[in-house]
């Protein structure tokens, strides 16, 4: 009887520690919420109980994906069409959520332009030399500045009231430089070649920054602010990249689409209750080498 009592304590203790990972009825705003990994994100909120509100500058794919997860996973998703880089669209997307759901529990800053480099494409924009003004001040606006608005009006929002979480979606490439060898093109002349855009590296190196910032300055306004610095996913892309790019990671490989979720949900559940100010780096061993 004694071990049989022993072995219910371990499944009750199981219980509570997986209890720990639930967002049940927490209203989660996912910026860039109708991209490749903001779907994502929002499926493995709705499967741990939350909401997710998907806010896009791309109305329609937020609102289709919303209503394919209520459909899903019977919550009350909602897509938004938001412009994070102007501060009243996000103010206005706030405003809403608190008059229909009277909370805002967790932010996921995740929206970022990341241009996909293919062949046959305009090689030379993105190299140092040639990179654009107008095209810096974009992709800053989307992955930096839109990440410091959302955070200053949802997180003031928390501060004002219960606290929440932020979670910062970073990546490798905000602890490491592009490795611009695995973009190259062997029939190129150097000045030809392809590259990571400069503009993607500071914004991610900035986004761990704003992370650490907000940590501490609102460690005392019950906020967690983390950053998840995924690597990089298989999309289709070309065979001769695929290949150059798994032989920089110790795995031997790059990640599937959903291996990020579990991660989601741990920075942004009561499992992590005592994580902020961190980057959770799930990489493959990439930033090890």
């Amino acid at each position: 009887m004694k071990n049989l009592a022993s072995q219910k304590n371990k499944v009750s203790e199981c219980y509570r520690v997986l209890d720990k990972f639930k967002l049940d009825n927490k209203v989660v705003v996912i910026t860039g919420g109708a991209g490749l990994l903001g779907k994502q994100h929002s499926l493995a909120v709705a499967e741990a109980g939350g909401i997710p509100i998907l806010w896009d500058i791309n109305k329609s794919v937020a609102i289709e994906h919303a209503e394919k997860i209520c459909q899903k996973f019977k919550v009350p998703a909602q897509g938004m069409g938001i412009d994070i880089t102007d501060a009243n669209s996000v103010k206005e997307g706030l405003d809403k959520i608190i008059k229909f759901f009277h909370q805002v529990d967790i932010l996921i800053n995740n929206a970022a332009n990341d241009p996909k480099i293919k062949k046959n494409c305009e090689k030379t924009k993105n190299r140092f030399e040639n990179f654009t003004l107008d095209s810096w001040h974009n992709d800053i606006a989307v992955g930096l500045t839109g990440a410091f608005i959302c955070s200053q009006v949802i997180g003031t929002y928390m501060a004002e009231h219960k606290g929440g979480i932020i979670l910062n979606i970073a990546s490798d490439l905000g602890i490491i430089a592009p490795d611009q060898r695995i973009y190259r093109q062997s029939y190129l002349a150097e000045e030809d070649q392809p590259a990571k855009p400069v503009s993607y590296s500071v914004i991610k190196h900035g986004i761990i920054g704003l992370t650490k910032y907000l940590a501490t300055y609102w460690s005392k306004k019950n906020i967690r602010v983390n950053a998840l610095c995924p690597g990089g996913i298989y999309n289709d892309q070309p065979k001769e990249f695929v290949d150059k790019l798994i032989k920089l990671i110790p795995m031997n490989r790059m990640a599937f689409l959903d291996e990020y979720n579990a991660a989601v949900i741990f920075l942004c559940s009561e499992a992590s209750s005592y994580v902020t100010g961190s980057c959770l780096v799930a990489d493959g061993g990439r930033t090890s080498w």
